[in-house]
């Protein structure tokens, strides 16, 4: 067929940056078009404000490591994160390293990652899970403490003003990093925008995916012109966030067939005094509260946005039928048809404890998310924390293959047509694991070319853990 190029790219985050970056340093001949429907890049999930958890190295986040009921901690989702992190981090120092992106500070700093927990059997909990993740390579200088002074030392506005004397234990890894996705993002677009080969068109929406031979016609209207045209390509990317789903199904491929979706709201408490900004300097997580969506697990967070430290406390997660911010309220309505209704209305009787909860968290006033707050910083002053709306998150419903649905957290490829077309669908952990998720697709899409001895030794050189 005549194509127009060899792939495109919907969507403008972090997951097409990626995948644009890898595909280029592999075969810097191929042609590549970005579509972006909003006038930015990584406007929407990807933005700082927006990511419900910019660390998710594994580190601290304690849904990754259940325990059974017998109070064995698996330690196996925690492991495998932080290894799909680390894979991150390797190609973005290659990328510093050879000039395509900037200095570490523009898009990553070091804080400190600690899980924190009050009470006797929350405590037993976390101090079997440090005993287990120490013994792991990528965990191997964990810190561990039940001394209250220490925890002190390490975040003071967690310990300000606990008096209760019920025990508690922090653990710590000093490496941990603050990711900034949205400007990292961004620096790995106009990188491949300098290449004669690549082109990334903003506010450019995709109207319609159609098979076409052996590629696909991708119907593209630029929203500020109106003007309209048809681009033939290879190989299409769908990492268009909540509207993934959609566009897969608008490409008539089988393996849409069954899914459905389920979007979160998301908000954040935002701290205002600059003061006690400085006074922490750590992402906390905690224990999720029952019935509380992963993506929803409470945690004071430094972040670092432009050249300024912020601190923020949430997510509160909520009941929205948007599925991207600057999306329509209808999505929801839209995306269900005769394909998929029984997996949704099977995966939304199956989770009635989620959906009460969510409503629950919608109703808070401020008062009432402030006092949450309060669990991880008692001295919090009402005055002191403000409202931020975040991003939302899209869940995956999938069939079960039984007539059922079932809800899924996570992220997951979706291929079709003979690889030609792919999709990430679902939500976290997907920034920090981009490097990892996007390797799975060029080896499920590009079979031949990933066994190469020209991608091999391209690879190494980028990811020398793949050698």
């Amino acid at each position: 067929m005549t194509t127009d190029c060899e792939v495109v790219l919907i969507g403008a985050g972090i997951m097409s940056a990626t995948l644009g970056t890898l595909l280029h340093k592999l075969d810097p001949a191929l042609r590549i078009e970005a579509f972006e429907r909003l006038d930015r890049a990584a406007a929407e999930s990807s933005d700082a404000w927006n990511n419900a958890g910019t660390g998710h190295a594994g580190y601290c986040e304690l849904n990754y490591t259940p325990a059974s009921p017998g109070g064995e901690v698996d330690c196996g989702k925690a492991l495998r994160i932080a290894a799909q992190f680390h894979q991150s981090l390797e190609l973005w120092r290659a990328l510093v390293a050879c000039g395509d992106l900037p200095e570490t500070p523009s898009f990553i700093r070091q804080v400190p990652h600690l899980s924190f927990v009050t009470g006797d059997a929350d405590v037993a909990y976390l101090r079997r899970r440090a005993a287990h993740l120490a013994d792991a390579r990528l965990f191997r200088d964990i810190e561990y403490t039940e001394n209250p002074a220490q925890i002190a030392a390490w975040i003071p506005l967690v310990m300000d003003g606990r008096g209760d004397g019920a025990p508690v234990a922090a653990t710590r890894m000093a490496r941990g990093t603050d990711v900034n996705f949205g400007a990292l993002t961004r620096s790995m677009f106009a990188a491949l925008v300098a290449r004669p080969e690549f082109a990334l068109h903003l506010s450019h929406e995709v109207r319609g995916l159609h098979r076409d031979g052996d590629g696909w016609r991708v119907e593209v209207k630029d929203l500020a012109s109106g003007d309209e045209r048809t681009v033939r390509t290879r190989f299409v990317f769908i990492g268009a966030g909540g509207y993934s789903l959609n566009l897969l199904e608008q490409s008539g491929v089988p393996e849409a067939k069954g899914y459905g979706a389920f979007p979160v709201s998301g908000q954040w408490l935002r701290c205002t005094n600059r003061d006690v900004i400085a006074r922490h300097h750590a992402k906390v997580y905690g224990q999720a509260e029952v019935g509380a969506p992963p993506m929803s697990v409470p945690h004071l967070d430094t972040r670092w946005i432009g050249d300024e430290r912020e601190l923020l406390f949430g997510p509160y997660a909520g009941i929205t039928t948007k599925f991207l911010r600057h999306g329509s309220w209808l999505d929801l309505l839209r995306s269900i048809g005769i394909h998929n209704l029984r997996a949704v209305l099977s995966a939304g009787l199956g989770n009635l404890d989620l959906t009460r909860y969510l409503v629950g968290q919608a109703m808070m006033s401020a008062e009432e998310r402030v006092e949450i707050l309060r669990r991880y910083c008692p001295s919090a002053n009402d005055d002191d924390w403000e409202v931020q709306v975040a991003g939302l998150r899209v869940q995956i419903i999938k069939s079960d293959g039984r007539g059922g649905g079932e809800l899924k957290f996570g992220t997951e490829v979706v291929c079709g047509a003979n690889g030609t077309i792919a999709a990430l669908l679902g939500a976290s952990p997907g920034a920090s694991t981009a490097v990892s998720i996007m390797l799975e697709l060029l080896q499920r899409c590009f079979p031949e070319a990933w066994a190469s001895v020209a991608w091999r030794e391209r690879l190494a050189a980028l990811l020398p853990s793949l050698a």
